[in-house]
């Protein structure tokens, strides 16, 4: 599986360290950019994560911006995309088994690397538990 990583300028530094951390886990990893802390807008790169998560319909990816609001809100716009903002291990976890998320979006402004780390960790490696998560999943299209 490649991991598709996308983020804007305040989401560089920690995106860097993600994908370094994730390419020594053995990950294979698609980074969308952005490329430097020169301002840009977190839709061009969510845009770019969110379709290749699409087209690779089971695959898992990661976006990153200060707050991770404003990334996460437009990865959330595309059908079968369902991100979850997370700031602690455990959300990231609960985000992959009850609700089957599969783009983890992270503020970079407010967590720190190691945490940050950990959060993509648990994510990439959580399994969706189904059963009666299944039920609940299968509503949140309203299409």
């Amino acid at each position: 599986m490649i991991i598709p990583i996308g983020c804007d300028h305040a989401g560089f530094e920690l995106k860097e360290k993600v994908v370094k951390y994730l390419k020594e886990q053995g990950f294979e990893v698609k980074d969308y950019g952005a490329y430097s802390e020169e301002s840009v807008d977190y839709p061009d790169f969510g845009h770019k994560v969110a379709k290749h998560v699409v087209e690779a319909k089971d695959g898992l990816g990661i976006v990153i911006c200060g707050s991770g609001n404003g990334i996460n809100m437009t990865v959330n716009k595309y059908q079968d995309i369902r991100s979850a903002l997370c700031w602690t291990v455990e959300i990231a976890a609960l985000a992959r088994q009850h609700n089957n998320a599969n783009i983890i979006a992270v503020p970079a402004r407010f967590v720190a690397e190691e945490l940050a780390l950990e959060m993509v960790n648990t994510f990439l490696t959580t399994e969706f538990e189904g059963g009666r998560h299944e039920r609940r999943v299968n509503k949140i299209s309203c299409s």
